[in-house]
């Protein structure tokens, strides 16, 4: 079973970046703060990022759910979200440096760390005190390095019993990122690896030294406390999603033990999810 514990969705993309709008722009495109970027593959014309779409991505590369995250560029989707919800898909709703609305539909909540305006976190307790009380887990993506690892060290302390997936793989290939993995030695903290490729996109497909980043966190964590996510879509501009998963399916430097919990066993267990089906696999067009 395969789950991805970091993915977007959106109905319509309605976002910030430092202070400037980001913005559908057509053919997949976005106006990033005032630079057009290719956000989603060139095929999304419409400037969807659909649940319909990332489920049949998903059944064709085999992966049974998956966790739908959030970030200030694609503006908050709660209320998109909220329909897309379902035995495959959960889904978290969004942080935004204000009292929060009401979550009870939601299974998460998604703190953008790195994008706070006040990056302390300690003025930020709100959402770990309402997900803790309310059963909820905390999807949160770190600053670079240890610029908010003692921070998040001293809330995981007050709430010890708190569900935190820690994003981006600690932002991997940042000085000090090895900071950020040493959280998920707290009994409840976990690290996904969405954004991985994108981190490593210089390097591009097999992805070689992510493999050995992943390697490097377990033998600090342990492969138990590690999760794979493919940030779609925007990782799909450069890779396929089949690709962002397969990498790791395909090396010989991780083993088939540890591959079963790095892509799927211990997201089931972090995120509970109920036993999911496995996609039937599809041949495709060029295969024999």
């Amino acid at each position: 079973m395969i789950i991805d514990a970091h993915a977007h969705l959106w109905k319509k993309q309605n976002g910030i970046v430092n202070n400037k709008p980001v913005v559908d722009v057509g053919g997949g495109k976005s106006d990033f703060g005032g630079e057009i970027r290719q956000m989603m593959p060139p095929y999304m014309t419409d400037g969807e990022n659909s649940v319909e779409r990332f489920i049949a991505n998903m059944d064709y590369a085999g992966v049974s759910g998956a966790v739908i995250t959030q970030e200030y560029i694609d503006g908050n989707q709660n209320g998109y979200l909220l329909s897309c919800k379902s035995d495959r898909i959960k889904i978290c709703a969004l942080y935004e440096e204000k009292p929060m609305e009401d979550i009870s539909g939601f299974d998460g909540i998604k703190i953008c760390a790195g994008r706070l305006k006040d990056k302390n976190l300690l003025n930020h307790m709100e959402p770990f005190s309402i997900a803790d009380e309310k059963g909820k887990f905390i999807s949160i993506d770190l600053a670079d390095g240890n610029e908010q690892t003692e921070m998040m060290q001293k809330i995981i302390e007050k709430f010890p019993d708190l569900k935190i997936a820690i994003g981006h793989f600690g932002m991997v290939t940042r000085e000090n990122w090895l900071e950020q993995i040493a959280l998920a030695k707290n009994q409840n903290v976990y690290i996904e690896s969405g954004g991985i490729t994108w981190l490593f996109n210089s390097e591009f497909y097999p992805f070689a030294s992510a493999v050995d980043a992943i390697n490097e966190a377990a033998s600090l964590v342990g492969f138990n406390k590690l999760m794979w996510g493919s940030d779609y879509p925007r990782t799909m501009t450069a890779i396929t999603y089949k690709m962002s998963l397969d990498f790791v399916e395909k090396t010989n430097k991780i083993s088939e033990e540890n591959k079963k919990l790095f892509l799927g066993e211990n997201a089931k267990k972090f995120y509970g999810f109920a036993d999911l089906s496995i996609p039937q696999k599809v041949k495709n067009m060029v295969e024999d």
